[in-house]
């Protein structure tokens, strides 16, 4: 299926040098969808005993899904910035439930990086991330077939 919605940022980000192209077996977004969903498995084991870790497994399931989408058209985020990159990539394109991944990402950097001693998650706190990431996982699982190779000439 040709993807126009978001074209004009993925082709911005491909000319920026954010993105790239990728073919052949990194071109299959099947297995990061499917180690999306393990570590969302793990993230759910953990919400009760340790909610920190729980939040980061949480956000990582809904970025390797995200990564899967971008994967299924034959683009990868290039290291620097990837993160952000590949939000702006699944908002432009998708949008409803890829909208959350922005709140989950500038969470998990507050997390990974405190400014304030006490920042602590708290059970509730992830419990609603790995609710969020299971809509997206659940949205890049029903995305993922209907995607072709992104051709910045007119996918």
């Amino acid at each position: 299926m040709s993807w126009q919605l978001g074209a004009a940022r993925v082709n911005e980000l491909l000319t920026g040098g954010n993105l790239d192209y990728v073919q052949g077996i990194a071109a299959d977004g099947g297995p990061l969808l499917a180690s999306a969903a393990g570590l969302l498995q793990s993230a759910t084991r953990e919400a009760d005993v340790n909610p920190e870790a729980a939040y980061v497994l949480a956000y990582d399931a809904a970025r390797k899904a995200c990564a899967a989408l971008l994967a299924q058209q034959g683009l990868r985020t290039k290291a620097s910035g990837h993160h952000v990159t590949t939000e702006e990539v699944v908002r432009a394109q998708f949008g409803g439930p890829f909208d959350a991944f922005g709140a989950l990402r500038r969470r998990r950097a507050e997390i990974e990086y405190p400014r304030h001693p006490g920042e602590d998650v708290s059970p509730n706190e992830a419990a609603e991330a790995i609710e969020s990431a299971r809509t997206i996982i659940d949205a890049a699982a029903a995305l993922i077939g209907q995607l072709s190779m992104y051709s910045a000439g007119g996918n």
